[in-house]
């Protein structure tokens, strides 16, 4: 076995690729209680009271910053902070908190209707320049059915992808938070 597997059990997965086997010969249930886990330190207090603070405000004005500029993307924007000097773990998903990134990447169907929900409109040009040079993830489904596939899926006899939701419950719409404030919770296709 590979030395980068030194530690580990030898299993299916040794030989081939076998997630679930993988995991079934090395992990070690936890029966013992939280009391292992440390509460927040003074600066994750303060920052997340920054936080709590900006969501109040937003909740109390009944208004919401998009940027209708441009659509999500790793490098899309230039770093963002609640508080420079108190972050340890930096990544605000846009360049100011709070504000909101447009992803159109799950369909613009449910881009737009995040948008209308806030009386909020893009430009139509971006959509157009998008599928000019990508696709959602809906596209590329699509462009993978065979003719029979549309026919059973528009006959109603083939559900699940695509839809509304790109197939990972992802949002069209995201907040301008830590990353660590986010748990991701994908739906299983």
């Amino acid at each position: 076995m590979a030395k980068a597997w030194a530690g580990f059990k030898p299993g299916r997965w040794s030989e081939t690729i076998d997630v679930r086997d993988f995991i079934q010969s090395n992990y070690t249930p936890y029966y013992g209680d939280e009391s292992f886990l440390a509460g927040p330190t003074a600066r994750t207090a303060s920052l997340w009271n920054q936080a709590n603070d900006l969501i109040q405000e937003e909740v109390r004005s009944k208004t919401i910053k998009v940027d209708l500029e441009r659509f999500s993307g790793i490098d899309n924007f230039a770093p963002g902070y609640i508080d420079r000097d108190k972050e340890v773990i930096v990544g605000l998903q846009t360049d100011e908190p709070m504000k909101r990134i447009m992803n159109p990447y799950g369909g613009f169907r449910m881009l737009k209707n995040s948008l209308n929900a806030y009386g909020l409109e893009m430009d139509p040009e971006m959509e157009e320049r998008f599928n000019e040079y990508r696709k959602t993830h809906n596209q590329g489904v699509f462009d993978a059915y065979t003719t029979e596939m549309r026919a059973v899926r528009s006959a109603g006899l083939l559900t699940g992808l695509p839809d509304a939701y790109g197939g990972a419950g992802l949002s069209a719409i995201t907040a301008g938070l830590p990353s660590t404030v986010w748990i991701s919770l994908k739906r299983c296709v």
